[in-house]
């Protein structure tokens, strides 16, 4: 038996929305997990919170990989912002540092710390690839359960791998976008067969004022229907943004079906040698703290 530090940490709230749902195992130097064992607790734990993040500190930098109850995933946003905000706030060394590399699976990444300016910590979202779609918009409008007139025919859909394959679908309307419950198991399969890995939903019209977007994520690939705030999705939509030449600044995304509760997404441009990536940033609220402990399935 194994017992490993957890905690509980809901990313992008400050506790009044309900977040995102991450665990988070710290693993000191002379801890270390197979990968039977990460995705053992990750299945354990489903239904509880939607991807854990396993962490160790290497030299300067932190190392992470991201399993959900079905599979590891590449790169998980919302589980980054939740650890780095854990780790900074709770480590004077780091909180007084602005930058901090991390390595994942999608390579090394930097995080920016913002946290005494904006409560926040910004996660530089891996170079964006823009993938052939050949999805029909009656396809795209039949797997969702929405009605073709209901999706915005003034901008295209794209599939953005950003991280993660990211089907990018525009609709008209706040309502139409929170009226959407596609069946789980129809759109787990209809991921799998066109090789996407979630489906992001958005449109221009919001409930905040200081937001531009309310966006909604669609992962049942990794064992639940609705990503109620993601940064990965959200980062390939900043890269869509730009590739549309909709960009006009900083951007704040309200996300999830709950209408007057929303969570919130940062984006910005972050430019270096001419080169143009999105960070995402917000922060993360503490749930549960204490000790978890993995028993030998032998």
């Amino acid at each position: 038996m194994k017992s490993l530090k957890f905690k509980k940490i809901d990313a992008f709230t400050k506790g009044i929305s309900q977040g995102n749902p991450a665990g988070y195992i710290l693993l000191n130097d002379e801890e270390s997990l197979t990968e039977d064992e990460m995705q053992k607790m990750a299945s354990e734990l489903k239904g509880y919170v939607n991807e854990v993040g396993y962490v160790k500190r290497v030299g300067d930098e932190f190392n992470l990989k991201f399993y959900s109850s079905e599979c590891e995933v590449s790169f998980c946003g919302h589980a980054t912002i939740a650890i780095m905000y854990d780790l900074l706030n709770n480590n004077l060394e780091l909180l007084n540092r602005k930058e901090i590399f991390i390595r994942v699976n999608a390579g090394k990444l930097s995080v920016f710390n913002h946290i005494k300016e904006e409560d926040a910590v910004y996660i530089m979202a891996p170079e964006p690839d823009f993938l052939e779609c050949d999805l029909s918009i009656p396809q795209i409008a039949d797997i969702l359960g929405m009605e073709i007139s209901d999706m915005d025919d003034s901008l295209p859909v794209k599939l953005i791998d950003g991280g993660l394959r990211t089907l990018l679908v525009p609709v008209k309307t706040l309502s139409s976008c929170l009226d959407l419950f596609p069946d789980q198991e129809e759109l787990r399969l209809f991921c799998l067969d066109k090789a996407i890995d979630i489906v992001h939903v958005s449109t221009k019209e919001t409930h905040t004022s200081f937001s531009k977007y309310r966006t909604r994520v669609f992962g049942p690939k990794y064992g639940y229907l609705e990503d109620p705030a993601t940064g990965t999705g959200n980062a390939a939509f900043g890269y869509y943004l730009i590739n549309q030449k909709l960009w006009d600044g900083d951007v704040t995304v309200e996300q999830g079906p709950d209408k007057i509760n929303p969570n919130f997404v940062k984006l910005k441009k972050y430019t270096k040698n001419e080169k143009v990536n999105i960070i995402f940033g917000g922060c993360g609220t503490l749930r549960i703290e204490g000790r978890y402990y993995l028993h030998n399935s032998n």
